[in-house]
């Protein structure tokens, strides 16, 4: 499964870099939750949550309906 989420965050990655910014997969736990690092602009940007709940997590979460129940972010 983790590979699986990396290459989909890998297809993500060019639209967050077009903004300076960027995302590392950190970990896949047992209770299906991804977690990710925002990195470059989108670490400090106010924007943040909202691209990892709204544009991370619901890809994920269409492409594996049924393997991810959460993405959250880590410092």
């Amino acid at each position: 499964m983790k590979e699986q989420i990396i290459s989909i965050l890998e297809q993500i990655r060019p639209f967050l870099q077009r903004d300076g910014g960027d995302v590392e997969f950190v970990d896949y736990t047992e209770d299906k939750v991804v977690y990710v690092k925002l990195q470059g602009h989108c670490a400090g940007c106010p924007h943040a949550q909202a691209t990892v709940k709204g544009g991370i997590e619901a890809i994920l979460r269409e492409q594996f309906p049924d393997d991810v129940a959460a993405v959250e972010a880590v410092n």
